[in-house]
Parts: C-alpha cells; sequence; structure tokens
C-alpha cells in the first residue's frame, strides 16, 4: 500500500497544523519539503495552486488512484477521522459553534492582520503597529477564552485539555509573537503566553519541527 504524501513547507502556519494532526493521529505518511521557489512538478499537477500543504492519499488497491486535499483544516479533520486518540474533535454542540468561530476568525480576519503586521514592508499604507492592533482583537479574544477555562495546571482555548482548536490557532500565534518576542512577552497576554509556551515545548510541535 502506497503511504499518504504530504508536500509541506517546514516554517508555514497551515503545514504546522497538518503536520501536528497527522502525527498526533499517528498515520504513517510520506513527508516531501517544498522548496517554495522550486516547487516540485508532482505537486502542481496534482495541485495547481502551489500552496502547502497538499496531502495526496492513495487508494489501498492501486497507486493509481488517488485523492488530494489542498486544505489544511480538511487534512487535520482527515487526520483525526482515521485516530483521534486524546478526542481532539469530540465537543458538544455548543463548544464546536465557539471552536468554529475561533478557528475561521483565525483563518481569515487574524491571518490578514498577521501578514500585514509581518510584511509591513508591502502595505505601507499603516505602520507594522497599525496592523499589529488589528490582530490583537483576537488576541484579546483568545486570552478571555483562555481564562475562563483557566485551570491551577494549564489552559485551553475550548475546555480543560488540548483540542484540533488549540493545534489550528497556535501555529499563527505563535508566527505572531515571533515578528516581536520582546512586545510579546511583556503583553498583558498572560494565559496566551503560557498557552503558547506550552505547545511550543510539546513533544507533539517538536516532533514535527524536525528538520
Amino acid at each position: 500500500m502506497h503511504l499518504p504524501i504530504l508536500y509541506s513547507f517546514r516554517r508555514c502556519p497551515y503545514a504546522i497544523r497538518a503536520r501536528m494532526a497527522i502525527a498526533y493521529a499517528g498515520i504513517n505518511y510520506e513527508l516531501k519539503e517544498v522548496s517554495l521557489k522550486n516547487k516540485p512538478r508532482e505537486m502542481l499537477d496534482i495541485s495547481p495552486k502551489g500552496t502547502t500543504p497538499v496531502l495526496q492519499e492513495f487508494s489501498q488497491l492501486t497507486s493509481q488512484s488517488f485523492v488530494v486535499i489542498e486544505e489544511s483544516l480538511d487534512i487535520m479533520n482527515w487526520a483525526i477521522a482515521q485516530n483521534d486518540p486524546q478526542n481532539w474533535g469530540d465537543l458538544p454542540d455548543e463548544s464546536l459553534a465557539i471552536a468554529n468561530h475561533l478557528i475561521s476568525t483565525n483563518d481569515h480576519e487574524f491571518k490578514q492582520a498577521l501578514d500585514r503586521y509581518k510584511y509591513a514592508n508591502r502595505f505601507p499604507e499603516r505602520s507594522p503597529e497599525f496592523y499589529r492592533q488589528q490582530a490583537e482583537e483576537f488576541l484579546q479574544v483568545l486570552e478571555m477564552q483562555l481564562q475562563q477555562n483557566h485551570t491551577f495546571t494549564t489552559n485551553f482555548l475550548i475546555c480543560d485539555r488540548q483540542t484540533l482548536t488549540d493545534v489550528a490557532i497556535f501555529p499563527f500565534v505563535r508566527q505572531l509573537a515571533y515578528v516581536d518576542i520582546d512586545w510579546f512577552r511583556s503583553s498583558p497576554y498572560i494565559h496566551l503566553q503560557q498557552w503558547l509556551k506550552w505547545h511550543e515545548t510539546s513533544a507533539l510541535f517538536n516532533l514535527v519541527m524536525q528538520k
């Protein structure tokens, strides 16, 4: 049986969350690291959009038949559908609605502000601080969510344990934090700082970030 192939770029937050979900689910796969300046023809043939991650899953009967999953969130859901040992996706309807809203805000409004903050020289209409303040609207939401779910040991976004929502959002908060890590560490987002550190030092994250 041909292993699934994941086309990935190591530092891409979308690719990070996809790799974390696949590793969490314990799925064997072939990792193909992509050079953004020289994208492999075999990836472009199955996914002309040319962005990572892209998952190619083969039929159990033949390697000539396969399915392509082009969105990182879809790859995460594909992975936990195979195996979900810690119930990342098992949430009551009310919590699921909150989770979906947080992920959607992360992937749209926050990602846009993050890109403009990180690459402010490409958007000279406003200052980097302006774009950071836009991004902070979501940071404030996350901080309140973490404070609401705070326990004596650690805190997560939806409940008292890690879920798919935490992993889907974490790489993007990490990317923002390192634009100006001194600012982030001195910011009032105490729970968010702890949450970020917990994920950064987790065995799962360090596993998927190995070169």
